[in-house]
């Protein structure tokens, strides 16, 4: 991962630019090697080494981003009716591709992270849609900062790199659209599917007749869901992983690390190895509380990043995670709060 900030232009100062380095180069030694990374790590290669690959499934190009999408690249979809065409996600890897991006008719996000629009500027002329939950999260950087909830320090470093980095362009004009939207394109048609946890407005995309359900950031790596923003949600995460299981399609395609797979059967094999990363991450919390602990401590143990990363926000995003997981083993009787402030297995 040094090589992927050899070359770097950022308009970042130095210190911070530095903190994004390192964090990138935590994740790239890490073992999420293995499958990509995580799918919240920072920094920007602006070549594509696929060599621009792209795969067509009927009226369906996938543009893949650098290393099948891994972070911070994407895999952009491009999706022609016989009318009109939307461009979906347009990510780092498109930007990558070239000034003169593939000419659409409208750019339609699944949601509203960083990376799902980084390439969106090459569209400024476009409506720019996203589901209503998400649409705040376009319309300034203070609404943006907002969703992902980091305090400061953090959050003016990381509003400088949605920025540089990500080429945030506010949208007040942002087009919202709601769960089980359809937009027909002619002869094509796409879905909106309501598929929220990773934050609130996530959605999923059927494209028929091509029988593909884009999964967005149920990305399917074996980092596992992401839930460590202040709008995300760990029990809606897992109605959506619920809900994923049953959905039958010809073609499951991703945002980041797997670009698409064929068939249902491989397909559930690889959600649920996603999914059990929760019950995982839930089970080593269950261990370390074998002790009373403060949420100071259990930040500082680290359940998921691994301790010896150091990424700039990883105290914020263990933080809220651990947040969520402890208020639903209390609520279920399976933690319980000695005195205030510390938190213990319930025997």
């Amino acid at each position: 991962m040094v090589a992927l900030w050899a070359t770097c232009q950022c308009a970042l100062p130095a210190a911070e630019c530095g903190a994004l380095r390192s964090e990138a180069e935590a994740l790239g030694g890490s073992a999420l090697d293995a499958c990509g990374g995580s799918s919240r790590g920072r920094g920007y290669d602006a070549r594509v080494n696929d060599a621009h690959e792209e795969q067509q499934f009927g009226a369906v190009t996938v543009l893949y981003g650098d290393r099948r999408g891994r972070y911070p690249s994407g895999n952009t979809l491009i999706v022609r009716g016989r009318d009109q065409s939307l461009a979906i996600d347009p990510s780092l890897g498109l930007v990558a591709r070239g000034p003169q991006p593939p000419r659409v008719d409208r750019v339609l996000h699944s949601h509203c992270h960083e990376d799902h629009f980084a390439g969106s500027f090459l569209y400024p002329d476009l409506p720019w849609l996203f589901h209503e939950a998400d649409l705040p999260g376009i319309r300034s950087l203070d609404a943006l900062m907002d969703l992902y909830g980091y305090a400061e320090p953090i959050r003016s470093a990381w509003s400088k790199a949605v920025v540089a980095q990500f080429n945030f362009t506010p949208r007040p004009d942002a087009t919202a659209y709601r769960s089980g939207e359809v937009f027909d394109l002619g002869g094509v048609t796409v879905e909106a599917i309501h598929a929220p946890g990773h934050t609130r407005g996530h959605c999923f995309l059927r494209i028929e007749p091509v029988g593909m359900v884009y999964l967005a950031d149920v990305d399917l790596s074996s980092f596992g869901p992401y839930y460590g923003d202040a709008w995300s949600d760990l029990d809606d995460f897992e109605r959506t992983l619920a809900m994923a299981r049953e959905i039958d399609a010809r073609y499951y395609a991703t945002f980041h690390h797997i670009g698409v797979i064929e068939g249902k059967a491989p397909y559930v094999e690889r959600l649920d190895r996603f999914a059990a990363v929760i019950a995982d991450r839930e089970r080593r919390l269950l261990a370390y509380l074998a002790e009373p602990r403060t949420l100071d401590e259990i930040v500082a143990h680290r359940f998921v990043y691994r301790p010896q990363d150091q990424v700039m926000f990883a105290d914020a995003v263990e933080r809220r995670s651990s947040a969520l997981h402890i208020a639903r083993l209390a609520r279920d009787g399976r933690v319980r709060e000695p005195e205030p402030g510390r938190y213990v297995r319930a025997q």
